[in-house]
């Protein structure tokens, strides 16, 4: 199967997302339990019906950077062999390093976070938004796909084209949990 690392590709929401969510989770658990607090699905395979890059994305919570790199190696026996710190600093980001695993069709990347920081709670307000705001959900589902048209070839540019509908969702959630 070829990689898809550098190009967009969507595919159709797929039912069987939340169980190998549920079975990777239980691996990790097994795997760096004792490190790590909490594990969530995050990202498009996280909302039912969202159309998806076909990766299963898993944010793992830990309370610092020496906890992080203490999951690397168990990790890596479970195959997660991309190990890519942020750059510019995990103190600034709270999020400490992202970690791939398998092709991408189906894939896993697994981000490892702060517990409870920004980084962690901006994920979890995303994709309840979503979860519960339908319509918001499809809005984002038409923006992905256009963008991926536009900008199949280039992962970055398509990423960077969703951060305004991400960032814009997020500080509406946000307001709307302060009423």
């Amino acid at each position: 199967m070829e990689d898809l690392v550098g190009t967009v590709v969507l595919v159709d929401y797929d039912p069987l997302w939340p169980l190998l969510y549920e079975e990777e989770r239980a691996q990790i658990l097994d795997a760096v339990g004792e490190i790590v607090l909490a594990v969530e699905h995050i990202g498009s395979t996280a909302i039912p019906g969202m159309v998806a890059k076909p990766i299963i994305d898993l944010m793992a919570g830990v309370k610092g950077l020496r906890e992080a790199e203490m999951c690397i190696t168990p990790l890596r026996g479970l195959g997660y062999l991309d190990v890519t710190p942020l750059p510019g600093g995990p103190e600034i980001y709270e999020w400490y390093y992202c970690l791939g695993k398998g092709v991408h069709s189906v894939g896993y990347h697994l981000h490892l976070v702060r517990y409870g920081g920004r980084h962690w709670e901006d994920h979890i307000i995303f994709r309840e938004y979503l979860r519960s705001h339908p319509e918001v959900a499809e809005d984002y589902g038409r923006l992905k796909r256009r963008l991926a048209t536009l900008y199949g070839l280039d992962r970055r540019s398509y990423t960077e084209g969703k951060t305004c509908f991400i960032e814009e969702v997020i500080s509406k959630a946000r307001n709307s949990a302060k009423r």
